[in-house]
């Protein structure tokens, strides 16, 4: 089969590798009919190759229709459409009980004191072979998909793979009051994604980001837009009564713009050997947080800062203070796919109030991956979110 497979920073190709096949009852294979570039594979491209290894099958954001099952997929059947959530947890332990599905206790990734696996993402979540590929096996398939009907078009229910739970609960992490404002810094696709749902909730949203598409893109749903290149803090406050949004969510991570020398730092240890950055990373790593303290300084007093964007560092200095006087509340992690998918699956009709059909700014042919990671690396051409069809 096709595969879209890392084989060093910056350098993603696209390869005949061998198909997969059924390697534990649990298990099935789907033939995947589109899966997505998504903000945080430009990591991997990026800033954490220490943990890729050349030949490493990219992609967490794919669905389609399953070819072939093991003998203890519960209700999975060939030929059901599915799409498959970005983290693999079997919905059967003591964390998956508490639906904490990115906590899972049978595919946590003891090895390197992470959470559930994930597709496609590196040594740190268990190096499991990714979706940007013509077929895809699905480890405890029995609990790892969210069926979809037929008929409707993938654009209707990809995004359950990630996008949508992810702001889903980048929102409710937030705890915007009822009437309320939240700010959302960064506007790629699950700050995009976050923004809509917020203003569908009835809230009052700020949407920061210093690309014109991306603002463009926010404004036409309705949102109030903030160039991060102004006074973020300064512009919000005159529009809160001097007070700061209720409720900020933080869709950036670690690779935020405004942090020189610790992109610098960040270059430098992405081209080290392999066990040298790994080792960096998980002693010394340090991330870009611009956003972040953007955030602790756009949030009013006693308000809440929800974390969706990805962070690595393991050293990265924190204002104690500043967070303490504003009795600030912070609440991160990575979305429990299913915990959500009940409460989004009734936006996803024909109506689209969250515009999920025409929210790819790109559709391509898995072939021209390489090219849509370099545009989409480099926010050029309005390159926002990237559909692959193999």
């Amino acid at each position: 089969m096709r595969a879209v497979t890392w084989q060093g920073k910056r350098d993603v190709q696209v390869e005949n590798v061998p198909d997969p096949r059924i390697e534990e009852p649990t298990d099935a294979v789907i033939a995947v009919s589109s899966t997505n570039i998504c903000g945080s594979d430009l990591h991997l491209y990026e800033v954490l190759t220490p943990f890729m290894q050349p030949g490493d099958i990219l992609g967490h954001e794919a669905m389609g229709t399953v070819e072939e099952v093991g003998s203890d997929t519960g209700d999975l059947y060939v030929g059901d459409r599915v799409v498959v959530p970005f983290q693999i947890s079997c919905g059967k332990c003591y964390m998956c009980d508490l639906s904490l599905y990115t906590q899972c206790e049978t595919t946590q990734v003891r090895t390197q004191g992470t959470g559930a696996a994930l597709f496609g993402y590196s040594s740190l979540y268990g190096s499991v072979p990714g979706g940007q590929a013509e077929y895809l096996r699905i480890p405890q398939a029995q609990f790892t998909h969210i069926k979809v009907p037929d008929g409707p078009p993938d654009s209707r229910f990809g995004y359950l793979s990630d996008v949508l739970p992810t702001a889903w609960q980048a929102v409710e992490y937030a705890d915007i009051p009822d009437g309320g404002s939240v700010t959302v810094l960064g506007l790629g696709p699950i700050g995009d994604m976050a923004a809509r749902i917020a203003a569908h909730r009835g809230a009052r949203v700020f949407g920061v980001d210093r690309v014109p598409e991306r603002l463009a893109r926010a404004e036409a749903r309705g949102i109030e837009i903030v160039s991060s290149e102004a006074d973020v803090a300064g512009i919000i406050a005159d529009k809160t009564d001097g007070r700061g949004s209720d409720s900020v969510i933080d869709a950036v991570g670690m690779e935020a713009h405004g942090s020189p020398a610790t992109k610098l730092l960040q270059q430098t240890v992405s081209m080290l050997p392999g066990p040298v950055g790994r080792w960096i990373n998980n002693t010394a790593g340090l991330d870009r947080l611009a956003a972040l303290h953007t955030a602790f300084d756009v949030v009013r007093r006693g308000g809440t800062v929800s974390i969706s964007g990805v962070y690595g560092g393991a050293a990265d200095p924190m204002p104690m203070f500043r967070l303490f006087d504003k009795q600030i509340q912070i609440r991160m992690g990575q979305a429990n796919v299913k915990r959500w998918t009940d409460a989004i699956m009734p936006l996803l009709t024909d109506d689209d109030p969250l515009g999920v059909d025409s929210f790819a700014s790109h559709e391509l042919p898995l072939a021209d991956a390489p090219d849509a990671y370099a545009r989409f690396q480099d926010k050029s051409d309005g390159y926002v979110k990237v559909v692959l069809k193999p």
